[in-house]
């Protein structure tokens, strides 16, 4: 399943729906393992794709296999229990799924059109918005996510951190553009603890027309244009 899947119109609530649905899947990478070199390299690649991500998706299917078994009993401590492991790993498998077509080989630069204008816009510049979710980035303690999001209600873009998996919209109520993991896993085998140099490397694989896409379409669905016209 791919990140479309879990942002824009057809955003589905995070964990899916219970009662009659298919396993999750790892989705395919959009390029091979070694493509986004020097940046981030093949080892680091594969092992997060087949081995962290995999994880996520398998343990997801499991947990949601129990609390289907747990609904149909009735077993309201049993469904309680089984929150904690939904969270995490649904939104292991939603952030991962984001994660992967937010970058691209041929991806780095600045966007273009539309969302360079948003950016300019809510965050004053470019170079502005990359230092505010660069630091953002880098100020997660442990494990987590950097974010930009669109808030639906203001109609505007914004930074967020969440911490460990918890999945952006889920949690905060934003929708999710870009997010970088700063997990060590994404980038420790190469970067070691110098989370700063690997997020300084990931501006450089940036699919700007990827989170242009979703934010076209989340602004073009959440905004009432009528809104913009400016009073005369």
């Amino acid at each position: 399943m791919t990140a479309r899947a879990y942002t824009g119109r057809q955003l589905a609530p995070a964990l899916g729906y219970l009662g009659s649905r298919q396993k999750h899947s790892l989705p395919d990478l959009p390029y091979d393992y070694g493509a986004l070199e020097p940046h981030i390299n093949a080892e680091i690649m594969q092992l997060h794709h087949s081995k962290h991500h995999a994880a996520y998706v398998n343990n997801l299917n499991v947990t949601e296999e129990k609390y289907q078994e747990a609904l149909a009993k009735g077993d309201v401590t049993a469904q309680i229990a089984l929150q904690p492991a939904l969270k995490f790993n649904g939104g292991g498998h939603i952030n991962h799924s984001i994660f992967w077509t937010n970058l691209s080989p041929n991806g780095g630069g600045e966007p273009k059109g539309e969302l360079l204008e948003a950016i300019k816009r809510d965050f004053g510049s470019f170079e502005k918005f990359k230092e505010k979710l660069t630091a953002a980035s880098v100020g997660v303690q442990g494990s987590g996510w950097g974010w930009l999001g669109f808030n639906k209600e203001r109609g505007q873009l914004q930074i967020a951190a969440c911490p460990n998996q918890d999945p952006l919209q889920g949690t905060t109520g934003l929708i999710p553009l870009l997010g970088i993991d700063v997990w060590e896993h994404a980038y420790y085998l190469q970067y070691k603890n110098v989370r700063p140099d690997y997020l300084k490397a990931i501006w450089n694989i940036i699919n700007w027309e990827n989170i242009h896409g979703l934010q076209k379409v989340n602004h073009d669905h959440y905004t009432d244009h009528t809104l913009m016209i400016p009073a005369r």
